[in-house]
Order: structure tokens, then sequence, then C-alpha cells
């Protein structure tokens, strides 16, 4: 997405969450992508209910892997009150008021050396704004299925978002793993992806 990873190079106060959503439906749209299986991490799964409610017709099922769900509210509006003070302090600090700094991997749930070593090259600051910015919600992501998958080896930010899904009566499924679970526990991820795939 513009401004993170391999796009950090396009980084910039205006980046926000209208930009993330843009970006996957015109990828989507651009190579006529349908019945697909979109997955969102953590801060993404706004953005996937955002694209689940502009082309619902274009996505079969929506992962959220320890990950919110969108309502309508502020990504920071939907953090536990610490977590959200936290990185208000840390945008204003080191963030120069516009920017998330990069998170502590051990917070995360990270404790293998070589997966921290992999990491820690890889991470790029986040736009700050994509977590202030409303996701107006027309209602059509509801036409689209559900599936929660909550981290369960760690500090548990996404646990109302579990209970969220709990509640709209999705697939939910748990892996003992920290937050960074595409790292820490590769294998079982897939494996569940495999069964929501089939």
């Amino acid at each position: 997405m513009t401004g993170v990873s391999d796009r950090a190079h396009l980084i910039s106060p205006a980046v926000g969450l209208d930009t993330h959503i843009a970006d996957v439906v015109s990828y989507l749209e651009t190579y006529d992508l349908n019945d697909v299986i979109l997955v969102g991490h953590s801060y993404a799964g706004q953005v996937i209910t955002g694209v689940a409610d502009a082309v619902p017709e274009r996505i079969s099922v929506r992962v959220h892997l320890d990950a919110f769900i969108g309502d309508g509210r502020a990504a920071v509006d939907m953090q536990p009150a610490e977590v959200a003070h936290h990185y208000r302090e840390s945008v204003e600090g080191s963030g120069f008021g516009w920017l998330i700094p990069t998170r502590p991997l051990e917070k995360l749930g990270v404790s293998n050396q070589s997966d921290f070593d992999w990491l820690a090259p890889r991470l790029t600051p986040h736009p700050w704004k994509t977590y202030t910015d409303e996701l107006p919600l027309t209602g059509a992501h509801e036409r689209v299925k559900g599936v929660f998958i909550e981290c369960v080896d760690w500090m548990r930010v996404f646990r109302q978002s579990r209970e969220r899904a709990d509640e709209l009566g999705w697939a939910v499924h748990e892996i003992a793993t920290g937050h960074e679970a595409m790292v820490t526990a590769p294998s079982e991820l897939a494996a569940l992806l495999d069964e929501v795939a089939a």
C-alpha cells in the first residue's frame, strides 16, 4: 500500500485510509479479479472492510488476521485506551506529528532471533492519518462473508474485534503465536487460509 513497505518512498502526511482502500480496489479492478479471498492483518482490517464495501461483488471472503473489523470509527478509536495513548505519544514524539514509528518487535510477540533479524530491516513507519480517518461505510461490506483469526500469545490488542466476530457469527480461529503470525507461525497460518479457501 502507498507509503509502506516497498512503497515507503511514497509516504506523506496526505496518505490516509482512503488511499489504501483505493490501492486495493484499483488493483482488483485493473486485473479484473473476482472471487477474491482478501486477508487484512492488524490495521489492514480497516482496509479490507472498506474494499469489501466498495466492491463486494469481487470478494468471496474477507479474513481479518488479528485485525480491526471496521465499523465506521477511526482505527485509533478502536484500540484499547493504553495502546491508543502510546500511539499518540509516539506520533507526537519521534513521528513528527504524522508518522507512526516502527513498533518494538518484542511487544508484537517476536522472540526468535532469526525472525527478528529477517523482519527488523523490513519495517517502515506508517502514515498516522490512516489511523485517524473514519471509515465511511454504505453497508455493502455486510454481504461479504467474514472470518477472524486471533493471535493469542501476546497482549491481544484485537480481542474486541474477536468478540465482534463472535457476535456476527463469523468463523473464529486462534493461533498460539504473537501478532506477526505470518512470520512466527507461517505453516499454521497457511493451513488455516487453505481451510478458508476450501
